[in-house]
């Protein structure tokens, strides 16, 4: 199995402001990758660059918010103004709602949806065709366990994320013969903002660490050998359900 040298390779993350998407991007960018950082609070983004930066890494800020569902056509077109090869998108952008399903109203169910599962599924169209000219074009969506766990007050959340996942399978096998690869990774609680606001109970010592979804992902994109992975869940040793 060939490790792949991430230097100078173009990444876009997005949701980078805090949490696993920042994790994320820093870990590739001390890897030589230039990344490009998305999400939806500017300040946020800056600091996210700012500790790239400070390390020797290279960043750019484009911030965008996913609630709108012209954003991704938007942030696409300017993605094709800075790069002309994306190497690896990371769709981390995610959105929680913890509700009972008597409560969740349409307008809800709509931004779950346009955040967590519209939103990945166009901007990875969107950004296709600049991928193509790239050794290797990887798309990594993030999921969650609650995508195939039917746990109480996460009908919507839960339904968002199993349309990510179904869309991600069909899409690796749609794409694997033009050489790309579609991953989809499942954790369970990861210690992060939008957790701790869904479930303030959890110890976040207990939970799995956003460093450790990074890792995962460099992992992913290290090693490119004939064996395919499409989907891994990650769970916690703990007592929790999740």
């Amino acid at each position: 199995m060939d490790k792949q040298d991430l230097t100078g390779k173009n990444i876009l993350i997005t949701g980078a402001s805090r949490g696993i998407g920042r994790f994320v991007a820093v870990t590739l960018a001390s890897e030589g990758a230039f990344v490009l950082l998305t999400g939806r609070n500017s300040s946020s983004l800056e600091e996210t660059a700012s500790i790239i930066r400070s390390a020797g890494g290279n960043a750019l800020c484009l911030t965008a918010d996913f609630s709108n569902q012209d954003a991704v056509f938007q942030l696409a077109s300017e993605v094709k103004r800075h790069i002309s090869i994306l190497d690896v998108l990371i769709n981390n952008a995610g959105q929680a709602l913890s509700a009972p399903v008597g409560d969740t109203t349409t307008e809800d169910w709509d931004r779950i949806m346009t955040v967590n599962a519209r939103s990945p599924y166009f901007l990875s169209q969107q950004l296709l065709p600049l991928m193509t000219g790239s050794s290797l074009k990887t798309i990594v969506n993030i999921a969650s366990v609650v995508s195939t766990q039917g746990y109480p007050l996460q009908s919507a959340y839960s339904a968002s994320k199993h349309a990510l996942i179904g869309f991600s399978k069909s899409m690796a096998r749609e794409l694997q013969d033009q050489g790309f690869r579609v991953h989809v990774i499942s954790p369970g609680g990861v210690a992060t903002d939008m957790v701790t606001r869904v479930r303030p109970d959890i110890n976040q010592e207990e939970l799995i660490q956003p460093d450790e979804i990074a890792q995962w992902i460099l992992f992913l994109l290290n090693h490119r050998g004939q064996g395919m992975v499409d989907h891994i869940q990650i769970r916690r040793e703990s007592k929790l359900p999740w």
